[in-house]
């Protein structure tokens, strides 16, 4: 049994001789899985999975998808320009003080936001279509200092911490923002939680695609895509876990 996708919040997708089916991870839930071989993830096509023995992981060249329009800076990249939509210029903070400016399509902005772990974020600016969004989005990032990606290890950086709240409000202050949001995700930590690759333990929640489990009295933080590739296996190992005592410091 293969892990091929995740659902931030949900679970995991697995697929075993090209069926494919739902691992909840939901908060409460146990999860008891040993790691195995980890190679390509493959695809899965009309609800089947198409396997892919690639040494490769989460994905070979001939699997791994680049969307180009996380790329755009207002020039359209693709044959045909197809983001006419409405589309939202947004900033967000990530803790402790982590600023970024980002654009999604207006009716997917709180699930984007959520689907990246933010703590606080703001939507700004509405656009007509994609490439006009793009456009400010850098010329933000330009004047402002804000970056257009927070990678996972500088989120997990975060967790346990709150934003800077000057810095957030300060940042707001050159702007009329049209909604404001302010996420919990539940996850209720003293700590930072120490990162581990690893599908054993008791869900206590998620953040953006960070998955949190309890396991032998420590909090560990999983980055979904991480798992992505590997083969399950009945067999949890009994290894040895860096405790999260103390993990501010490593």
């Amino acid at each position: 049994m293969q892990v091929v996708g995740y659902e931030s919040g949900e679970g995991f997708t697995v697929a075993s001789g090209g069926a494919v089916e739902f691992v909840e991870a939901t908060p409460g839930t146990e999860l008891a899985f040993g790691l195995g071989e980890r190679r390509c993830a493959g695809t899965v096509h009309d609800g089947e999975h198409v396997a892919c023995d690639a040494d490769d992981a989460p994905y070979c060249d001939a699997h791994r998808h680049v969307w180009v329009c996380a790329r755009c800076t207002g020039s359209c990249l693709k044959d045909e320009m197809d983001c006419h939509e409405a589309h939202a210029v947004y900033l967000a903070a990530f803790a402790p003080d982590v600023l970024k400016v980002g654009v999604t399509r207006l009716w997917r902005l709180e699930t984007r936001l959520r689907e990246q772990g933010a703590d606080r974020a703001a939507h700004v600016r509405t656009y007509p279509d994609g490439r006009v969004a793009r456009e400010v989005e850098a010329e933000l990032a330009a004047r402002d200092g804000l970056v257009d990606r927070v990678r996972v290890p500088t989120k997990l950086s975060g967790f346990g911490r709150d934003v800077d709240a000057a810095a957030w409000e300060a940042l707001l202050d050159g702007f009329d923002p049209i909604e404001r949001f302010a996420f919990d995700y539940g996850l209720d930590l003293d700590d930072r939680p120490v990162a581990e690759t690893m599908a054993a333990g008791t869900v206590r929640g998620w953040k953006g695609r960070v998955l949190v489990l309890d396991r032998g009295g420590s909090t560990y933080a999983v980055d979904a895509r991480e798992l992505v590739g590997y083969e399950l296996t009945e067999e949890v190992p009994n290894r040895e876990l860096q405790s999260s005592l103390g993990a501010f410091g490593q």
